[in-house]
């Protein structure tokens, strides 16, 4: 069977800042008239910040996103 490219679901986030494990992409939004992607939704682990917002999802701008490999998404934030 064949690979999706595009299957970011099963791929883990890391920032390349500071070498942290965001975590395995929740959501990839687009824009709906350009079909671009415009940011990635990692669901975020901070309880600190979930006590002060509904969601503590992490949006990563698709500017943000540096390189994407078998397994992993590189970004920088």
């Amino acid at each position: 069977m064949g690979d999706k490219g595009l299957d970011f679901k099963h791929k883990e986030v890391i920032n390349i800042t500071d070498g942290k494990r965001l975590g395995y992409v929740q959501d990839v939004c687009a824009d709906l008239e350009t079909g671009v992607i415009t940011h990635i939704i990692v669901p975020g682990s901070n309880k600190l910040i979930n006590l002060f917002t509904q969601s503590n999802n992490i949006v990563i701008p698709w500017k943000n996103v540096k390189c994407i490999g078998d397994d992993i998404i590189l970004v920088e934030i």
